[in-house]
């Protein structure tokens, strides 16, 4: 599955993809399948700023880092609430969530898609883009 295609797909059919592709024992379309839910849920609740960070190859905490924005706590919050949740109904198991209380930076951690939700200006002054961009490698734009 191209990523172009998997992101012209509805909500449901990234869910359907993903569970399939987990159960074919696939585990780089599993992968994609979960980056591509995780872009299609935050751009269905308006997340702000999508950027994905490519890490496979060079870093073994995740294939993916996925960087977006709210435009409050409690939208960071519900974006990050309802990501665990779409990611455990696909099939791709229990997320863990940091940071929620207070909604400024929540970590969702899927295993091999890791995903940071800010407030702008927490986001501003962390800036993991930087921190992260790899030389000769760029983040991609999400869908936003």
């Amino acid at each position: 599955m191209t990523e172009a295609f998997v992101a012209s797909l509805p909500l449901g059919a990234v869910q359907a993809a993903a569970t399939t592709a987990t159960s074919l024992g696939k585990p780089e379309m599993a992968t994609d399948a979960l980056h591509q839910l995780v872009l299609a849920q935050l751009d269905d609740d308006q997340a702000q700023e999508i950027v994905t960070i490519p890490l496979e190859g060079k870093s073994s905490i995740a294939d993916h880092m996925v960087i977006a924005s709210g435009r409050s706590t409690r939208q960071v919050a519900s974006m990050a609430q309802k990501l665990a949740e779409e990611i455990k109904k696909a099939g791709f198991g229990h997320a863990r969530i940091e940071g929620l209380p207070a909604a400024d930076w929540v970590l969702i951690d899927a295993g091999d898609v890791v995903v940071h939700l800010f407030r702008p200006e927490v986001r501003t002054f962390y800036n993991l883009e930087r921190m992260w961009s790899f030389e000769g490698g760029e983040p991609t734009q999400g869908r936003a």
